[in-house]
């Protein structure tokens, strides 16, 4: 398959709701370099959250760009179109180069049975005895099984193909990343279900860099990861496996790569992935996004005075409309009620009493992970207060770039590209 445009081994999508913090991002990529890994940064940003704030991709472009050259990066770099569909992807065309092909609502969409069946007939191999090298035990499959993972995903395939030829049309092929995604679904793939899928993506001729399956446990957006370690370890190195016998067998591009949806402050699995991509010789994707908005209002609550006064606005703001911000995300959010603090409580709190509820510290007794997972959501609220929020970011900036880079460099490329 056709690549020009080559994502390199390691990479970590850095989210930036308000365009304001690509020098402090890069800043932890320029110290994963001096620690020795090149770590390539891929800003994202989605459709949703530009239609929130009120903003556009080339203003995201036009943030990168401006810290590339201010810090002089001279490392290949990204821009992700973060979830994109047909409907939404023409304003990212000219700014973007790396397309996360967003296909979630047509999971489980039955295909056309003739679909279906010239797939079965394209792919005997996946019928029988699928022995994948350093998986364990060799998978029993039959024609019903296939025909089932096909019916279920087939037609959101096809539909990845559709966007992936609009992007070669627009674009020219070679000339921007493709990932296909696939973690928005109802239970974790197993690693044949994964080869099936890379097989249709096979057919449907798109050279694919990296893919976000599905694994097994909780990716609740801000806070650690919920579920059982040792299962999730058995896939992670299971699906490198099925991408390594993809590789070889469907002619993928030789840095196809597992993409982690939802990444951020999974602080319990990083040392299971930077073990098994070792192990393996491969390469990871960690896509993370609000956590880098969770340090603005962390930064700007450690400044005191009126950054705190923002702090509390917004959680007050976010709190009074929790249903309404929390519905988009209900799937990938667990708040209990009870553990959030009256906006009153928490209009009496110091500096460090908020920083101490909000920073993701595990060890720390004041870390409230349902106050957290608020605020992550809670960012269209800052979005409302348009320049005021802007100012206050140029204001604090100093202290607001200590906490980006910290919380990017060593809790998150630390533990995940160097195993520290």
């Amino acid at each position: 398959m056709t690549e020009k445009l080559v994502l390199p081994k390691f990479s970590i999508g850095v989210g930036d709701r308000f365009a304001h913090q690509a020098k402090a991002q890069l800043c932890a990529c320029i110290l994963a370099r001096e620690a020795g890994v090149e770590v390539v940064p891929v800003w994202n940003k989605s459709n949703r959250e530009h239609m929130i704030i009120g903003s556009e991709p080339s203003q995201t472009r036009a943030a990168a760009d401006l810290a590339v050259r201010k810090l002089g990066w001279t490392r290949p770099y990204f821009l992700d179109a973060d979830h994109i569909n047909l409907k939404t992807v023409d304003r990212f065309v000219e700014p973007c180069d790396f397309f996360t092909l967003d296909v979630a609502d047509l999971i489980g969409k039955p295909a056309k049975p003739e679909d279906v069946s010239a797939f079965l007939s394209r792919h005997p191999e996946l019928v029988g005895t699928v022995t994948i090298p350093r998986v364990a035990a060799p998978f029993e499959t039959d024609e019903a099984f296939v025909k089932g993972v096909a019916n279920k995903f087939l037609a959101a395939v096809q539909h990845a193909g559709e966007i992936y030829r609009l992007l070669v049309e627009k674009k020219g092929t070679g000339n921007f990343v493709p990932e296909v995604s696939m973690d928005e679904t109802d239970s974790p793939q197993t690693p044949v279900e994964l080869l099936v899928i890379l097989a249709m993506i096979a057919d449907e001729e798109i050279p694919i860099q990296t893919i976000a399956p599905k694994f097994t446990g909780r990716f609740n957006k801000g806070v650690d990861y919920v579920g059982d370690l040792a299962q999730f370890t058995k896939e992670f190195n299971e699906d490198l496996a099925a991408i390594a016998f993809a590789i070889e067998t469907y002619g993928f591009p030789a840095n196809l790569k597992l993409s982690v949806h939802s990444g951020s402050d999974k602080f319990s699995i990083y040392k299971a992935i930077h073990e098994a991509v070792t192990s393996f010789g491969a390469g990871v994707h960690l896509k993370t996004a609000g956590t880098t908005w969770l340090e603005e209002l962390i930064g700007l609550a450690e400044s005191d005075g009126d950054g705190l006064k923002i702090s509390k606005e917004v959680y007050a703001e976010a709190y009074a409309h929790r249903e309404e911000l929390c519905a988009p995300y209900a799937t990938v959010i667990d708040i209990d009620p009870a553990r959030l603090p009256s906006t009153a409580e928490v209009d009496r709190w110091t500096s460090v009493h908020f920083t101490s509820a909000l920073r993701h510290d595990q060890t720390n007794p004041a870390y409230n992970p349902s106050f957290r997972q608020l605020l992550h959501v809670g960012f269209k609220v800052a979005a409302k207060m348009g320049d005021r929020y802007l100012h206050a970011l140029e204001a604090n900036e100093a202290i607001v770039a200590k906490n980006v880079t910290a919380n990017l460099f060593e809790r998150h490329i630390k533990p995940v590209f160097l195993g520290l």
